[in-house]
């Protein structure tokens, strides 16, 4: 008899904690804001291409020939 007490109590005291945890994180409250100063990004970009063009000799020629073809 005395063990179911000290079971029982122990029981309660496991419940009284589990609702002290669900307690505290219901209060929980989470703030969200939008900042005073615009979020500034610095992107530094350096973009270079190179277009390679490989030509049939009778092209270079049509091209020399014909320099106002362009």
């Amino acid at each position: 008899m005395l063990e179911a007490r000290t079971d029982m109590r122990r029981g309660a005291g496991f419940a009284q904690v589990a609702v002290l945890f669900i307690t505290a994180a219901a209060c929980a409250t989470v703030k969200v804001e939008a900042p005073d100063k615009p979020i500034e990004i610095n992107l530094n970009v350096n973009i270079k291409q190179e277009v390679l063009i490989k030509m049939d000799k009778e092209i270079e020629d049509l091209i020399a020939n014909n320099p106002d073809i362009f």
